[in-house]
């Protein structure tokens, strides 16, 4: 019988072409070797729905979801007809001295108000690397204190200051800028003790779900009301990293979900509707400092600025319209909530029917999956220790093989630090779920002959 990897490669032979073909363009072609070991990755072709067809014309059931930006699935009809329908009447319109806020950019700050509370202010941007960096300048400004305290393993992008402890490498980063970052534990005394000795604390910033969108979870709420409680006491300006958890934990994220006020909060992701969207909101009195205000001085020195050409695009911004009104209007997180629990009961019941140790949890449209490793958690929130997370998570090896064993079999999904997670959305309707399970079945049966579980 054929191996996993033998089979991976006969399924998508086409794929093996494409990303030989730019191992010469690229300097890290498709994120290759670095995640996928030894093989490649697949090179996609188009999508609808909750699928997707590579190059080989393979039909793949799709829990990556654009990194979870699609709580819709691809190409929903209504965001798919206000993308096309603003692009024959121009995809930037801006860029002149005298240009303000577009209508398009008005509604879309508009639609984003309406599901977040706290965003008194609103300011676009492209990506959720770019806002997490705009959140922490604005904190230092604010604060007129230098350091920034993120928690351990926590993942807010690529930038120079959120980098540390994130599972990324360092290289080029300065040592200087590295030491005005304070790692913590995800323990709320930690913190505390923290803010206790340190008085040059600007911000906290905080995944709002745990470290790499819950694979390592925060006990929540009291853990985020502990936090604000702490940032408030002492003028810490908290940043709450809603880029994935976004209008995905609940029609207004983790802080709707949970009833937290953040100083300031950073999404992108769900936001964007499938295009580059991406936007920090918050109090008053901390955006404006973005604000010009008629004093030279003020303008040109202390201002935070923060420019961008592509920022809030119109087809940006009539795709985010059209998400952020289905979200409000169409109960589309109750029905992607609905696919995901089906999803986690069905990889519990295959993972107990093939009596293979693990479990799937997770809460909301957010479902992780644990091989190897059982608790007595109630399949929301997983009460191991991060320790304890971290030391049965799957290997590099073992991910890789369980991905291709997915892939193989029809379905892709997300990493997450050896705790693989699927992304589901509303067009993850139960026939496809159920076709999920099933392939999830055939995977274990798989790295079973292979003796991988």
């Amino acid at each position: 019988m054929a191996t996993i990897e033998q089979r991976y490669h006969e399924k998508f032979p086409k794929s093996l072409e494409w990303y030989q073909r730019g191992l010469s363009l690229f300097p890290h072609h498709s994120e290759g070797p670095g995640k996928m070991g030894s093989s490649f990755p697949l090179a996609f072709d188009h999508a609808l729905g909750p699928r997707k067809w590579d190059v080989d014309d393979n039909e793949i059931i799709d829990y990556g979801m654009g990194s979870g930006s699609l709580i819709m699935g691809h190409s929903p009809p209504e965001v798919a007809e206000a993308i096309a329908a603003q692009a024959v009447r121009g995809t930037i319109v801006g860029g002149s001295p005298m240009s303000g806020p577009t209508t398009h950019e008005v509604r879309y700050a508009e639609a984003v108000k309406r599901l977040l509370p706290a965003a008194e202010r609103v300011q676009f941007a492209l990506s959720g690397t770019e806002v997490t960096y705009l959140a922490l300048r604005l904190a230092r400004a604010y604060t007129g204190r230098t350091k920034i305290i993120k928690f351990k393993d926590h993942f807010h992008g690529w930038h120079d200051y959120v980098a540390l402890d994130s599972n990324q490498s360092l290289g080029g980063i300065p040592k200087e800028t590295l030491d005005t970052v304070i790692i913590a534990p995800p323990d709320i005394d930690a913190v505390r003790r923290i803010l206790s000795q340190e008085n040059d604390v600007a911000g906290i910033i905080v995944e709002s779900h745990g470290a790499h969108y819950g694979s390592f979870p925060l006990q929540n709420p009291q853990f985020l009301q502990d936090l604000r409680e702490l940032t408030a006491e002492h003028g810490v300006v908290m940043i709450m990293d809603e880029v994935v958890t976004g209008f995905r934990l609940s029609s207004g994220g983790a802080q709707v979900r949970w009833n937290i006020e953040p100083d300031l909060t950073t999404m992108s992701k769900v936001m964007g509707g499938g295009q580059p969207g991406a936007a920090v909101a918050g109090k008053a009195q901390i955006m404006d400092l973005l604000a010009f205000r008629g004093d030279p001085d003020w303008d040109s020195v202390h201002r935070v600025t923060h420019t961008g050409t592509f920022k809030a695009l119109p087809t940006t911004a009539a795709a985010g319209i059209a998400t952020l009104e289905a979200i409000a209007a169409k109960g589309i997180n109750a029905k992607a909530d609905a696919h995901a629990q089906r999803l986690k009961d069905g990889l519990n019941g295959a993972l107990a029917k093939h009596e293979v140790p693990g479990h799937a949890r997770g809460l909301a449209s957010l479902v992780h999956i644990n091989i190897g490793a059982d608790c007595d958690c109630d399949r929301d929130l997983c009460t191991m220790s991060h320790d304890e997370i971290h030391r049965t998570a799957a290997s590099f090896e073992k991910t890789r093989l369980f991905r291709q064993a997915m892939l193989v079999n029809g379905v892709d999904l997300m990493g997450g630090m050896g705790v693989p997670t699927f992304m589901v959305s509303s067009a993850h309707e139960d026939a496809v779920v159920d076709q999920t399970v099933d392939a999830f079945s055939q995977a274990l049966q798989d790295l079973r002959a292979e003796a991988a579980v």
